[in-house]
């Protein structure tokens, strides 16, 4: 069995969508059940809800909130924001089995209030994950995802290469496959920066469409990071080593920290404005999580 969980802005409950899901008590018992599946996250249109699915993650457990009687927290992992979202109707077909049932468009409205946890179909589920992973899949980024035959495994490559209603049926072997989420991550991550380095503000395009940047999670995922945009930053190779081994680092406004004692010398050219803020994203929803930030800023201070 497979899961929705919806989520809006501004709604009050204390959800951390890479971590947890916040909901009242009614929902407990569907909540318990959907313990060890695959959900995904669906935004409604009220509060300004893009009216999509734009997630996947798979429910680790479910525990009473010890500050808020009468709530739960869901507890997820193997989160992973899609690349691009997934309407909740595509060419006039709803994306959930029940609500094609339904005879008359007006009434899915009334039908969804009351189940913000719900069950879907397992190949509904497959259906909108491979839909939401479609940029990442899609063999033309290939190359410039380093989901190419030059650096993935023949696993890896074998479900890329497969038609998509065979992806479609493996699609839990595409959520775990760190290959795929790396991809995925790094075509998030880059094109949240336009391809260029935040610290360097360099911006290069090699063959095939390939970004010179490249993505470098905040708080690695080995210790628990999420792979998120707002976990990730985009850098060029040499400044992304520096920023893997806690050589640098960022302040709380996002500017530079530069460990010169441990920086080679002739590297430090590279941080002659250090003082300016980084190059960040448009967007600023995509801007570094202040509390990944913190993480890695710890490392670079102990070091």
């Amino acid at each position: 069995m497979k899961g929705v969980f919806d989520t809006k802005a501004g709604s009050g409950y204390d959800d951390d969508l890479p971590r947890r899901y916040h909901f009242p008590r009614q929902y407990r018992a569907m909540a318990d059940a959907l313990i060890g599946s695959w959900i995904v996250y669906r935004e409604p249109q009220r509060n300004r809800g893009r009216r999509a699915y734009i997630a996947a993650a798979r429910v680790l457990r479910v525990d009473d909130d010890p500050g808020k009687p009468g709530h739960a927290y869901a507890y997820v992992n193997d989160y992973l924001a899609f690349d691009r979202l997934v309407p909740l109707v595509v060419g006039g077909r709803y994306a959930e089995a029940p609500l094609r049932a339904i005879a008359k468009p007006e009434e899915v409205g009334r039908y969804l209030q009351g189940r913000s946890i719900r069950q879907l179909a397992e190949e509904d589920f497959a259906r909108i994950v491979r839909s939401g992973l479609q940029i990442t899949l899609d063999p033309a980024n290939a190359l410039k995802l380093e989901l190419d035959d030059e650096h993935v495994d023949s696993e890896t490559l074998s479900i890329l290469e497969a038609p998509v209603s065979e992806q479609e049926r493996r699609i839990g072997q595409i959520l775990v496959n760190r290959k795929i989420r790396d991809a995925s991550f790094r075509g998030q991550v880059c094109g949240a920066y336009d391809n260029r380095c935040a610290i360097t503000g360099l911006r290069m395009i090699n063959g095939g469409g390939k970004p010179e940047a490249q993505a470098a999670h905040i708080w690695p995922v080995s210790q628990g990071g999420p792979d998120v945009v707002q976990n990730g930053v985009a850098l060029s190779g040499t400044v992304h080593w520096l920023f893997d081994r806690h050589l640098i680092s960022l302040t709380d406004d996002y500017r530079l920290l530069v460990s010169h004692n441990q920086v080679p010398a002739d590297l430090r050219s590279l941080f002659a404005n250090q003082m300016n803020r980084i190059h960040l994203p448009a967007d600023q929803r995509q801007w570094p999580h202040p509390v990944y930030v913190a993480k890695h800023r710890d490392r670079f201070a102990a070091g």
